[in-house]
């Protein structure tokens, strides 16, 4: 294997300076700054996490404490030639690309995670060869891994045991790894493919969104097409935008340890879980798409990473299934008639669905999809992941499915039979009382009968509503779902909608408000998407 970690590649060298205006812009984006408004001291705290470097020139790989504001004692330094407690020390040298890394993922002021417990700064090859490449003998503890490089263009064989490792890993230590897709369009890298260590199953692999397009790299995988990124975040460079989605992890992680989910504190702080959250809360792009059987778009995966919509879906509690009911192999599986709803239209679940030889196994979530407005169309996100189990090479078959009770209809399904994600998206469901469906193939193909998940759940619908204020108008809709801006136009013959002349919102009272005064040349305000 040491062969292989000699792919081991920075994706950027971008120094410290100049960068805290833009990661300020950042935390707001990525709802950061309304979580903060909402809630109190979510922050990281207790989460410790790891960021193994690629070493550069002069072994430069460490993280310098002054540059991300945090003190040096949040620090422990690992490579081949031992460990450090304190900086500068002699097993290496400051890297600014470690530096800029830090700063999105937990540095201060301006870091999504900032209180995290401890920092293991790991050298990559160091980290990769006494770590994740061996017979897991070695834990390091740490609940999140940012990993802002790739071993760049590799083989099918070559990225099939990249993805074996980490995989293995994540199953037996229950870590979770934040890795970048590569860096498409930047000089110097010569495919357009994402790359290990994202492609691996079990990780949440990161794409960088920066002005409305995509920039990097683009699934599905060469081994057997499955759809990576899983998601995007708002930076040039996926080393920049992987901390981001690592910190909202621990950001979540810390949540649901603390409560903030409900009582099942481990449930929700499982990996699965997180990343069900993480991937369902994220905002569509005006152009996001999935070719059918991929789950996600294989440039923005599920989305831009929106921490305070997962969040809110942490926030409305574990739910259990309605039903659970079995059906021969193959069969036709609608909606059981249950009577029994979830209470709540924004929730999540960890749960475990058992088929058999004979059987495939359906566990039934019934909503009844309504709200106090008139003729409200709701939009319906749902978000399946479950691991690739230890030392396995291929994955059980869940799939996803929402059917419309009134009439048995399927209204949407994800129905991969390679990834270990299901996503379904709906952008305008009707009013109604639906059956969102967790399926497990049974049969000869199983790898185990049992195969525990995380469920991820929102039937969201938002209006713009307008009042006056004295002489001015006062424009509002609701903070959650977040991901939509007020847009403006003059006459609507025809309309050109922008928002570049209106004033930035304030939150107050779970509600976003505009206020317009009457000497403003728009007339028409919708609201309409933020990407």
């Amino acid at each position: 294997m040491k062969s292989l970690i000699s792919h081991v590649v920075l994706l950027a060298v971008l120094m410290v300076g100049g960068f805290s205006t833009a990661q300020a812009q950042y935390l707001n984006q990525i709802g950061m700054t309304l979580l903060s408004a909402v809630t109190t001291n979510l922050n990281g705290s207790g989460i410790r996490v790891a960021q193994p470097e690629a070493s550069g020139d002069y072994l430069a790989w460490q993280v310098n404490p002054a540059n991300v504001g945090q003190p040096a004692s949040l620090f422990t330094y690992i490579s081949s030639n031992g460990t450090a407690a304190t900086f500068p020390n002699s097993l290496g040298s400051d890297s600014g690309h470690a530096d800029t890394v830090a700063n999105q993922f937990y540095g201060i002021p301006n870091g999504v995670a900032t209180n995290v417990t401890h920092v293991d700064s790991f050298e990559a090859n160091d980290f990769l060869d006494n770590y994740v490449f061996p017979t897991l003998t070695h834990s390091i503890t740490d609940s999140v891994v940012n990993q802002s490089f790739t071993f760049g263009e590799v083989t099918v064989s070559e990225q099939q045991q990249f993805d074996t490792a980490f995989d293995n890993y994540s199953a037996k230590y229950r870590t979770l790894f934040a890795s970048p897709a590569n860096n498409y369009g930047t000089t110097g890298y010569n495919t357009t493919n994402v790359v290990p260590p994202g492609t691996a199953y079990d990780c949440i692999c990161v794409g960088a969104y920066l002005n409305g397009t995509s920039h990097n790299g683009l699934g599905p995988t060469l081994d057997n097409g499955r759809c990576k990124p899983d998601i995007t975040a708002l930076s040039g460079e996926t080393s920049y935008s992987t901390p981001q989605v690592a910190g909202a992890a621990a950001v979540l992680m810390q949540a649901g340890l603390r409560g903030d989910g409900g009582s099942d504190t481990n449930s929700a702080f499982d990996l699965r879980t997180i990343k069900a959250l993480l991937l369902n809360g994220a905002v569509k792009p005006s152009d996001w798409t999935n070719m059918a059987p991929s789950p996600l778009d294989y440039r923005y995966g599920a989305g831009v990473v929106n921490v305070f919509n997962s969040y809110e879906q942490l926030a409305g509690g574990k739910q259990g299934y309605v039903a659970s009911v079995g059906v021969a192999t193959g069969s036709a599986h609608p909606p059981t008639g249950a009577t029994g709803s979830i209470s709540v239209l924004n929730g999540w679940d960890f749960n475990t669905n058992t088929s058999s030889a004979s059987q495939d196994k359906v566990n039934h979530y019934y909503f009844d999809v309504t709200n106090s407005l008139p003729g409200a169309v709701f939009v319906a996100t749902a978000t399946l992941v479950w691991n690739r189990q230890q030392n396995q090479s291929g994955i059980n078959n869940l799939e996803l499915f929402l059917y419309d009770c009134a009439n048995s209809n399927l209204v949407a399904g994800s129905t991969s039979l390679v990834d270990n994600v299901q996503h379904v998206f709906v952008p305008r469901l009707p009013p109604g009382r639906y059956d969102l469906q967790v399926w497990k193939a049974g049969g000869p193909g199983m790898v185990s009968k049992a195969e525990p998940y995380a469920l991820a759940f929102a039937f969201t619908t938002t209006a713009l509503s307008i009042a006056l204020d004295g002489t001015n108008a006062m424009l509002m809709w609701p903070a959650y779902p977040a991901g939509f801006q007020v847009e403006a136009t003059t006459n609507l013959s025809p309309p050109v909608w922008s928002n570049g002349l209106l004033p930035a919102p304030v939150f107050t009272n779970g509600q976003n408000m505009l206020v317009v005064s009457p000497t403003h040349a728009a007339q028409f305000f919708r609201l309409g998407p933020i990407f």
